[in-house]
């Protein structure tokens, strides 16, 4: 394999920092970026083989069980990269930053995100969790300050009082996401990335991001499911 033969150079090592240091990195900083990185680097740059570049750096990442992650926003259907570690779970990859009250807040801020319709969370119904939490009942305003912090940090994204994951946290997330939430998380069809916020086929059941919906549909006269054909009764963004 050419790609585990790459040797990393000091580009692929100060692309992982800034990458590690970001959170996450929408894709057309990280283009900037891997531009940057050959240039200063003195190494050949493509403007085409980001992909390729990223993967020589996941190649050295396998032993240490980490992997850079792309994945598409919901809200517009851009793509972003964010450094995952595969050997941590959702609560051990937060604990050292949140107090277990913290975690327990979010965990619960998750559960009515991914099991609701539309997969928002209004803020009410985030705060009335506040005094219910197992570990130490939290007052309103500690929990508004909270919230505050996870959008911050980028696990969670708030618009108009309503909350939903961020795509850092469905990136880094989405296996955790996927095994804990079986019976309701699910991969878009097109894209196939996790999906929160989605369209659902009422026949067959497959969902799509709205941006992927969008894409898919342009230009269609009469929307049919990419699955069963049958069609799609949701209105098309």
């Amino acid at each position: 394999n050419t790609v585990m033969a790459a040797r990393m150079t000091d580009a692929h090592r100060r692309f992982l920092q800034v990458l590690m240091s970001n959170g996450i990195t929408e894709g057309s900083e990280a283009r900037k970026l891997h531009q940057h990185c050959c240039e200063t680097d003195k190494v050949y740059y493509a403007h085409d083989k980001l992909d390729d570049f990223i993967s020589t750096i996941n190649s050295h990442l396998q032993p240490l069980f980490m992997q850079i992650r792309k994945g598409v926003s919901e809200d517009d259907g851009r793509a972003h990269y964010a450094v995952v570690n595969l050997a941590e779970t959702e609560v051990t990859k937060m604990a050292s930053d949140y107090t277990e009250t913290e975690l327990e807040l979010f965990r619960k801020t998750m559960d009515l995100i991914i099991l609701s319709e539309n997969g928002f969370a209004s803020s009410t119904d985030i705060l009335n969790l506040a005094d219910q939490l197992k570990t130490k009942k939290m007052k309103k305003k500690e929990a508004e300050q909270v919230l505050k912090v996870f959008v911050e940090d980028k696990w969670l994204s708030e618009k108009n009082g309503e909350y939903t994951l961020h795509t850092r946290c469905i990136i880094e997330m989405e296996q955790y996401i996927l095994s804990n939430y079986q019976d309701v998380a699910r991969k878009c069809n097109i894209c196939h990335s996790l999906t929160i916020q989605s369209q659902v086929c009422e026949s067959c059941g497959i969902g799509m991001h709205l941006p992927c919906v969008r894409k898919y549909f342009r230009g269609q006269t009469e929307p049919r499911c990419p699955k069963c054909n049958e069609f799609w009764s949701c209105d098309t963004p």
